[in-house]
């Protein structure tokens, strides 16, 4: 199946890559014990940064920390805040890049809460999905336990008017950017969420798998600014 027929039909990736969600626990797992000496290059292909993407922090930044996320998963719940703050210790230094990975085998909600974090972004621009994601992220149990009618309660806490929103996400218009997303985090080489891929200034690319601690990622940024 080729991409673009992957990205004309955005339900043709779940059945594709329904294999996957067995894979996606055991990483989950794994990658609570996951030390920083398990951080290898990225041997995928990892799509630029570009215009389409959601970027917090400045997009010209020496270090990018590409993140693939699943909004049902628990260990990207978790990883948000640490996030959030790299982005507030390194002012300037680094740019958070957000890409979705829903794993709809799992979180069968997660699709649709990604969409509406697009509609967002289409209605009120890049301050309004940041805020949507980071409300979403607040007030989510994970595994998917978070009623859908609370979808455009955010949308409303955030700022933004309820009937717009509700129509662009029964649209679905917003379905093949995150399908585009989930091929892109599979050829990035994403073995489960959340999957971090470090961008050095040089261009060198690492991989980091998981909910990894501050003092890790850290460490994996201060590494990543010394390529150059």
């Amino acid at each position: 199946m080729s991409r673009k027929h992957e990205l004309a039909n955005p339900g043709g990736w779940r059945s594709r890559y329904g294999l996957w969600s067995l894979v996606f626990i055991i990483a989950a797992a794994l990658a609570l014990a996951m030390p920083v000496w398990a951080l290898e290059e990225v041997t995928g292909i990892v799509e630029p940064v570009s215009a389409r993407d959601h970027v917090r922090g400045p997009r010209m930044a020496p270090v990018k920390l590409i993140e693939f996320a699943d909004t049902e998963c628990p260990l990207c719940k978790r990883l948000h805040p640490t996030m959030q703050r790299l982005v507030e210790d390194y002012r300037g230094q680094v740019a958070w890049v957000f890409r979705h990975l829903p794993i709809a085998e799992i979180h069968p909600q997660a699709p649709k809460e990604a969409e509406a974090t697009e509609c967002a972004a289409e209605l009120g621009g890049e301050a309004k999905f940041w805020a949507y994601l980071d409300r979403l992220y607040e007030i989510t149990p994970s595994n998917n336990r978070l009623d859908p009618a609370e979808l455009p309660r955010i949308a409303q806490y955030v700022g933004l008017e309820r009937a717009p929103f509700q129509q662009c996400l029964a649209s679905g218009r917003h379905a093949a950017r995150v399908a585009a997303d989930v091929v892109d985090g599979f050829a990035a080489g994403a073995p489960g969420t959340p999957y971090t891929v470090v961008v050095a200034p040089n261009g060198k690319t690492f991989a980091v798998v998981g909910n990894q601690p501050y003092d890790t990622l850290r460490l994996v940024i201060d590494i990543a600014l010394q390529q150059k």
